[in-house]
C-alpha cells in the first residue's frame, strides 16, 4: 500500500512539474530591460561597460551623419547603448530629436505582419483564407477561380502571382491587379498586394487600421505612431524610440515584460524564417540575413548572396525606402534603428546598409 502511495505521489509531482515547466517555456527566458509604457525614461548602458570600441563610435557617427541619417539607436538587451540625432525634422522647423516622427516606409511591413498574426490568433482570420473572403469578389481583374486562389499567406510572402508589368506597382485598383502566374509560383516585391492587407484586417476586425494597431500592440508597449495613406500606400510614422520598442518586442519573440502580445509561436517562427521556396531571404514581410540567395525588390530571379554580408547571419530586418532600417540580431540581443533621408549616391541603399554594418562591427567587435 505504501509503495502504491509513493508511486501516486511521484506521478502527481511529475505532472505538476511538467505543467509548470510548460507554462514557463511559453515565455522566452531573458534578462531584457523594458522601458515603462508611459514614460520617456529609458535605461542606458555605456559602451565601455560592454567593452565596445569607443574610438570607432566617432567613425560610425561620422558615416551616419554624412549619409543623411536623422536617428540612430542601438539597444543591447533592451537598454540604449547608442542614440544620436542629426538635422531637422520633416517640416525643417525644429531639430530632429527623440520625439520627432519619421516614416518607416516599407519597414512598416514588419508591423503589419505582426498585426496579421494577432488577428489570426484572435480568430478574426486565417492566413490560409482566400483574400476574397475579406476583400469581396472583383478586387482584381482575375477570373473568379484565379482570384479565390489567392490567400492572405500569399500577400504576406509576396507570392500572389499578380503581374508586375504594370505602370504603378502601388495601385490597388482591380485594373492594376492582373493575372500572371498561379499563386505561390512566383516571387516579386509587389506593394499593392501588401497594401491590401490593411483592408483585410479592417474588414476582419470591424475597426480602423490605426485603432486595431493601437489596441493590439501600440498601447501595450508604449508606441505612439500612426498609419497614413498616400498613393495607395499605408505608411507608418513614429519616433525612432517607437521603432526601437517594436524591435525589442520582436527580439523577445512577441512578449513585452510578462505580457504576451503575440502568443502564436508557429506564426512567429514562419514570420521570421524562410516562408516559401522561391526567396529564401524572405519571411512574412521580414527580410532575413545569412541565406545563400535572395531576390531583391525589382528582381524576379535569385542572386547568389546574402542580404547584408557584413551583418550577423541571424539578423532579421525591416527595410524601407531611403534607408529606414529595423535590424534585430537575436544572437547578440541587439536592436538597431536607422531613420533618415536617402544615403548619398544611393536610392536603393542596400550598399549603405552593408557599409553601416561594417562600421557597427568595428564598434561591437571585442
Amino acid at each position: 500500500m505504501r509503495k502504491i502511495l509513493r508511486i501516486l505521489l511521484f506521478l502527481v509531482l511529475v505532472c505538476g512539474c511538467s505543467k509548470k515547466d510548460n507554462e514557463i517555456n511559453q515565455t522566452p527566458v531573458s534578462n531584457f530591460y523594458f522601458p515603462a509604457i508611459n514614460s520617456e525614461e529609458w535605461d542606458a548602458t555605456l559602451p565601455e561597460e560592454l567593452s565596445w570600441n569607443s574610438t570607432a563610435i566617432d567613425d560610425l557617427n561620422g558615416f551616419l551623419e554624412q549619409n543623411n541619417t536623422r536617428a540612430f539607436i542601438v539597444l543591447k538587451e533592451g537598454k540604449i547603448v547608442l542614440e544620436n540625432y542629426w538635422g531637422n525634422d520633416d517640416q525643417e522647423t525644429a531639430v530632429f530629436n527623440k520625439n520627432s516622427s519619421w516614416p518607416w516606409y516599407s519597414a512598416g511591413k514588419t508591423l503589419t505582419a505582426f498585426l496579421v498574426g494577432i488577428a489570426q490568433e484572435n480568430g478574426l482570420l486565417s492566413i490560409e483564407d482566400s483574400s476574397s473572403n475579406f476583400l469581396g469578389s472583383g478586387w482584381t481583374s482575375l477570373s473568379d477561380n484565379q482570384e479565390i486562389a489567392i490567400k492572405i499567406k500569399h500577400q504576406l510572402t509576396m507570392t500572389t502571382g499578380l503581374d508586375y508589368h504594370v505602370d504603378d506597382l502601388n495601385c490597388t485598383e482591380p485594373n492594376c491587379l492582373i493575372y500572371r502566374n498561379a499563386p505561390g509560383t512566383q516571387w516579386f516585391y509587389h506593394n499593392a498586394s501588401y497594401s491590401l492587407l490593411k483592408e483585410i484586417i479592417e474588414n476582419a476586425s470591424q475597426t480602423t487600421y490605426n485603432i486595431f494597431s493601437d489596441q493590439s500592440v501600440e498601447s501595450k508597449i508604449g508606441m505612439s505612431g500612426n498609419w497614413i495613406e498616400s498613393n495607395y500606400n499605408m505608411t507608418y510614422l513614429s519616433s525612432a524610440r517607437d521603432m526601437a520598442r517594436f524591435g525589442l518586442l520582436v527580439l523577445n519573440r512577441g512578449i513585452w515584460k510578462e505580457e504576451v502580445i503575440l502568443n502564436d509561436t508557429d506564426y512567429f517562427s514562419m514570420m521570421t524564417n524562410t516562408s516559401q521556396t522561391l526567396n529564401e531571404s524572405y519571411g512574412y514581410l521580414w527580410w532575413l540575413n545569412g541565406k545563400n540567395s535572395l531576390i531583391p525588390p525589382g528582381f524576379t530571379i535569385p542572386v547568389g548572396r546574402s542580404l547584408t554580408p557584413n551583418a550577423p547571419d541571424d539578423m532579421i530586418a525591416g527595410l524601407g525606402k531611403d534607408g529606414q532600417y529595423l535590424d534585430i540580431v537575436p544572437s547578440q540581443d541587439l536592436v538597431i534603428i536607422r531613420m533618415g533621408g536617402a544615403p548619398e549616391d544611393s536610392e536603393v541603399s542596400n550598399g549603405f546598409h552593408d557599409e553601416m554594418w561594417r562600421y557597427i562591427n568595428e564598434v561591437i567587435d571585442e
